[in-house]
């Protein structure tokens, strides 16, 4: 079945992404031979791992839900996809390979690059007890994460979703590439923003509501994804609700004030609740990684990127050219482990989505 083609512009218009007019080649699903193989399933619809018909290549497709926009939304992230992954330019973001379309329908599926298993389910798969991961394990699997986001925000696409669940494991674990463009945004469309992503990966700025947040909300959340590499998957800040969260990050953090973040000291937070709260002021995030756990030079990278003032909060470019990533080693996550031990409750995450 020949190709059709499907303005972009019109769904970019209505969803205010910023995007610019393209027009996007959409092909039939029957292109493809679906398996029963599901690699995820959300509350956004699901991916199935697919079969190209003629050339037998290995893909997912990503279904999205009608109640999550349909075909406008499946065309908003096909665009923020193509963009961040730059036609495989950018080898951490995850590959792009079209969008089809179910025939005599209009629903639309993105065809993407079939990578594997989820940083989360790889970190939650470990037995109890387990070591942590060395630490040139971690700074391997940042930079790549770091060196992806970093070509991203060149292209003035912010992801605001990135947690592990969103990081997929390639074949042999030498890899890692960021995916879930659902909630991406652009730079280019004026203030304000909304509020989007998961709870314990949220930036402070946005949770205090902040309309012109940038590209340092992902770095924030690539902090969280560090600290939660060094503790063998669990996670940082766990907290319930917003103002729950900015507790649980002002408890390890300490809250900021008027030398460390002006803006903040005026916030509803700041002025009305802090002085109904017992609120944490000194900085205990050394005490919770030790230099036996993070060297000097890896906590300056930790603690740039979870600094609460986005203006002082290290970029992704500035974070790569730290004395830490002058030696990369080659990425080896874990493959096979043993199951030494039942594994820990699923731990339920808080999310707040965009429509």
């Amino acid at each position: 079945m020949a190709a059709c083609c499907v303005e972009l512009a019109a769904a970019a218009a209505r969803s205010h992404s910023g995007l610019k007019r393209r027009r996007v080649a959409v092909g039939s699903s029957e292109q493809y031979e679906e398996t029963a193989c599901r690699l995820g399933k959300g509350s956004f619809g699901a991916v199935v791992k697919a079969r190209h018909r003629e050339t037998g290549q290995i893909v997912a497709i990503k279904r999205l839900g009608a109640e999550h926009g349909g075909p406008e939304a499946a065309l908003r992230e096909a665009r923020f996809l193509e963009d961040a992954s730059g036609g495989g330019a950018n080898p951490f973001v995850v590959g792009f390979h079209g969008v089809v379309r179910a025939p005599g329908t209009f629903d639309l599926r993105l065809v993407m690059e079939c990578v594997g298993p989820s940083l989360h389910d790889l970190l939650r798969k470990r037995p109890r007890g387990s070591p942590p991961l060395p630490e040139a394990t971690v700074r391997a699997a940042m930079w790549q994460l770091l060196t992806g986001a970093e070509k991203m925000h060149a292209a003035r696409i912010v992801h605001r979703d990135i947690k592990p669940q969103n990081i997929l494991v390639g074949e042999g674990h030498t890899v890692v590439k960021i995916c879930d463009f659902g909630l991406a945004m652009s730079t280019d469309d004026p203030p304000p923003y909304g509020h989007a992503g998961t709870l314990w990966y949220m930036a402070p700025e946005m949770l205090l509501e902040k309309p012109d947040y940038d590209t340092q909300v992902d770095v924030w959340s690539l902090g969280c994804v560090m600290a939660e590499l060094i503790n063998n998957g669990t996670p940082l800040f766990e907290g319930f609700y917003d103002q729950g969260q900015l507790c649980a990050i002002f408890d390890v953090l300490g809250a900021p004030d008027d030398s460390t973040w002006p803006w903040f000291s005026d916030t509803a937070f700041a002025t009305v609740v802090m002085p109904e709260l017992d609120v944490q002021r000194e900085n205990r995030l050394r005490e919770l990684f030790p230099e036996t756990k993070l060297s000097k030079q890896g906590f300056e990278v930790l603690s740039g990127l979870l600094t609460c003032n986005p203006d002082k909060r290290l970029t992704a470019a500035a974070a790569l050219r730290h004395p830490w990533f002058a030696k990369v080693d080659a990425l080896e996550l874990p493959k096979k482990v043993e199951m030494l031990s039942p594994l820990p409750k699923r731990l339920r995450i808080h999310a707040v989505c965009v429509t």
